[in-house]
């Protein structure tokens, strides 16, 4: 007797992902069904909880693919991967390279740099998950333009998946300047195009290379007057009025509470992302004790922050954490679930998970793997974090 096609979508949706894959090849009914919005709507409804995916904390710094991965998050039943992303960064290239580094990562995708045993660079995009990789043609003026930062790579989606690509390069003509040119490649077009744009008041792009990519958006971080550290998060939409083409302006918003924490604040700033946001988080001193805030980018307002953050998280940990310790950095925080964030404490030689909202939090060694459990039962490994002097502005998410 068939199955009625109601009951079949509702079976299919509660397996792995790994074996839905499967399921695509078993008939052409169930791979219209797979691939149908109303399946895709469904298995996205079922699966909300950030504990069904698999992710990863990448370090840019590192040159080595075997030590590039902070944080490993799998194990999970609706994922079905029993090792984690980072162990899948094996991409092997068609010649001898001396030096590989992760530049970039968003909507599944990474941006890989590696360089031949000869000196000749190489740029790649593709997907760990399924090894698959598309060599990048270098831009037409590379040797002119030796100071482009090239960490820059966002999506176009379409039905949650990725419809189209671009690998972008930035370059300030001066660690002083009010315009930016972007060298841009298009996967739709396969070629390179040059752009360039206006900012609101001049910047000091003294951190430049390090990008954030969100929903075709990239983010950097700039300042009016010190380069010590940022103040300011300038923005572009790649893909706005269609290809970009009619937006020459660069967002340029103010870091949440400059004046009111700037004394106090532990850290330099920067931002990540999470659960669809760019995020920022630090650490400030008061009155003998210390405080845990987050932030996150809710509209794109020049020159307005009142408007353009907003405080999701504020915890003191002295007050509200007992036994947590006062000597901890920020590292990370969980690509999915704004709530839980993780620090390295210097107390207790290991990795904290937080959950900002319930207040718990639980500790990770690395020398217990096998033992590292996270909240929710799936797997969390680490390696490195306990070098890292401060949370750290190379890291990124594979997800």
């Amino acid at each position: 007797m068939a199955v009625p096609e109601e009951a079949l979508v509702k079976i299919l949706a509660r397996f792995a992902l790994k074996s839905i894959a499967r399921f695509r090849s078993v008939c052409k009914e169930w791979k219209l069904i797979i691939d149908s919005d109303f399946f895709r709507d469904l298995y996205e409804s079922l699966n909300s909880n950030s504990s069904s995916v698999s992710w990863s904390i990448m370090n840019r710094r590192n040159n080595n693919l075997q030590s590039l991965e902070i944080i490993g998050y799998h194990g999970c039943h609706r994922w079905g991967r029993t090792n984690s992303l980072g162990s899948l960064m094996r991409y092997n290239p068609e010649t001898t390279v001396r030096k590989t580094s992760v530049l970039s990562c968003t909507d599944g995708l990474v941006l890989i740099y590696t360089e031949t045993s000869e000196g000749s660079p190489m740029y790649h995009v593709g997907s760990p998950l399924f090894q698959q990789w598309v060599r990048i043609p270098l831009p037409p003026h590379l040797s002119e333009n030796r100071c482009f930062s090239d960490t820059g790579l966002v999506t176009k989606m379409e039905k949650g998946t990725v419809a189209s690509y671009k690998v972008v390069w930035v370059l300030a003509p001066s660690i002083v300047s009010i315009t930016l040119t972007f060298m841009i490649y298009s996967s739709e077009t396969g070629t390179w195009k040059t752009q360039e744009v206006r900012c609101l008041r001049p910047l000091i792009w003294s951190r430049l290379k390090y990008s954030v990519p969100l929903n075709g958006i990239l983010h950097w971080l700039a300042s009016a007057t010190s380069s010590y550290d940022a103040n300011y998060v300038a923005s572009y939409d790649f893909f706005s009025g269609g290809n970009g083409d009619d937006n020459l302006e660069c967002r340029v918003i103010p870091f949440p509470g400059i004046k009111r924490f700037e004394q106090n604040q532990r850290f330099k700033r920067t931002i990540t992302t999470s659960a669809r946001f760019v995020m920022y988080c630090n650490v400030f001193n008061h009155n003998g004790s210390r405080t845990i805030r987050v932030w996150r980018l809710v509209k794109y307002a020049d020159n307005d922050p009142q408007s353009s953050w907003q405080l999701t998280w504020k915890l003191n940990t002295k007050t509200s954490l007992v036994g947590f310790g006062a000597d901890y950095f920020p590292v990370a925080m969980h690509p999915f679930n704004s709530e839980i964030i993780y620090v390295w404490s210097r107390n207790k030689n290991g990795l904290v998970l937080l959950n900002l909202r319930t207040h718990k939090f639980s500790l990770h060694k690395e020398e217990s793997i096998s033992e590292n459990k996270s909240m929710d039962g799936c797997i969390m490994t680490f390696s490195g974090c306990k070098e890292m002097k401060r949370y750290d502005l190379d890291l990124l998410s594979v997800v």
